[in-house]
């Protein structure tokens, strides 16, 4: 059975995953927050991913076409709000783990959902862990979705009953 899934949702889901690319450039390129935007936008970078079969082969495939001004609005925010973000994610962890600890990849991540969590009340909480989540299988392999996952459904808990 073939499932359905809308233009928009791609775009959406392609825009996650620039603007986790996108937020983990600008926090390690130390490159300029426009001038990565720009570069996505143009197709300059992000354009292909690498995806691996049962075999262990791998090939460049074409991203879906992402929703520019959601991956810009994501993008922009986040670099905004970091800090507050970092010192919202601090007080979800375990002690004894810091989110200096983490590494890039799922520092990116993190930053990107939870700034939609606390943003975009429009879309439903179960939608956008789902989407960072997946996107986490796409980066690892091991406990990290599961780590995403449960930290991410704690932080829109208290987040979006924040906002309501």
């Amino acid at each position: 059975m073939v499932k359905f899934v809308s233009e928009k949702i791609r775009m959406r889901t392609s825009a996650r995953l620039a603007a986790v690319q996108a937020t983990y450039m600008i926090a390690y390129g130390q490159l300029p927050v426009e001038e990565v935007i720009q570069d996505f936008v143009k197709g300059d970078v992000g354009r292909y991913v690498i995806e691996e079969d049962s075999l262990e082969h791998e090939e460049m495939v074409p991203v879906e076409q992402m929703d520019t001004v959601y991956f810009t609005s994501l993008v922009k925010g986040v670099h905004t709000n970091k800090e507050q973000i970092e010192k919202s994610l601090a007080s979800y962890l375990n002690e004894g783990w810091s989110f200096e600890r983490m590494d890039g990849t799922m520092q990116a991540l993190l930053l990107c959902a939870v700034y939609e969590l606390a943003h975009t009340l429009d879309i439903d909480a179960k939608v956008i862990i789902k989407e960072y989540v997946d996107l986490a299988y796409a980066f690892y392999t091991k406990y990290e979705p599961k780590v995403i996952n449960a930290l991410l459904d704690q932080i829109s808990k208290s987040v979006r009953s924040e906002n309501n």
